[in-house]
């Protein structure tokens, strides 16, 4: 679990976070979204240390971070794991080499371990046959993939995702939330994700926080959108049409 208390950042005159409090729960997919300049890519930065708030407190299952010695933040930061917007993949190395980076930068895991650690996570994110490719050699969805393998692959308690379906067609985009959602139930990770992506929010919106103009507009689950009276987050989410009429729908069945 992370914990946010009156959260508030600024950068020069322009305040962006304006006393933000929320929970990110564990074993759930906590959905960020708002519009540009929201303030919910300053507040991700904020949740990965870095941004310093000007006032307020993040706290990692009670560690409060800016309490912590650097030893500490530097021991918390193996827990994290990170889903890059543009995957970040490394172009001159393999598939399996960008997954097993994560264990021989942090860990003392000797060759064989890493190399069954990562076939692990190569499986369990069905990545087939793409072992000794290089992500120009392979599609926008398995370099999702490949991202997300990276990011699980040392066992983070906390992960994080920046846009993960950016770049995705419709179908690889529900494919690729599908598996976040698998990997944060299965392995019980409190996981974060920033997105514009509104089907991510239908699909596996277990805990959703709206952010407007850096305040925390409404928060909750998918099928509390289909029911809210907030002005804000109803323009929000049902700015076309087609949405409108999927909430219709959706009330009518509720």
């Amino acid at each position: 679990m992370i914990e946010v208390k009156d959260i508030e950042k600024s950068f020069g005159d322009t305040k962006v976070l304006k006393g933000i409090s929320t929970v990110f729960d564990t074993g759930k997919t906590n959905l960020i979204i708002g519009q540009s300049g929201s303030g919910k890519t300053v507040l991700l930065k904020s949740l990965l240390g870095i941004h310093t708030p000007d006032k307020g407190t993040i706290s990692f299952d009670g560690r409060i971070y800016s309490d912590l010695t650097n030893d500490q933040k530097r021991d918390l930061r193996t827990e994290i794991g990170m889903v890059f917007q543009g995957s970040a993949l490394f172009d001159s190395m393999t598939v399996e080499e960008n997954i097993g980076f994560p264990l021989k930068m942090f860990t003392n895991k000797n060759p064989r371990e890493i190399q069954e650690r990562v076939n692990f996570v190569i499986d369990r994110v069905k990545l087939i046959n793409a072992n000794t490719k290089k992500p120009s050699e392979i599609s926008g969805g398995m370099q999702k993939r490949v991202a997300i393998a990276r990011a699980i692959v040392n066992n983070p308690k906390y992960l994080f995702c920046d846009e993960p379906n950016s770049g995705l067609d419709p179908k690889t985009s529900i494919v690729i939330d599908n598996l976040i959602q698998e990997i944060t139930e299965e392995y019980n990770i409190t996981t974060v994700i920033n997105t514009h992506d509104m089907n991510s929010v239908m699909e596996i919106g277990e805990k959703i926080i709206f952010l407007k103009e850096g305040i925390l507009a409404w928060e909750g689950t998918k099928k509390e959108i289909f029911k809210t009276d907030n002005e804000a987050i109803v323009d929000f989410v049902y700015s076309s049409n087609l949405f409108k009429k999927v909430r219709k729908a959706q009330n009518r069945e509720l």
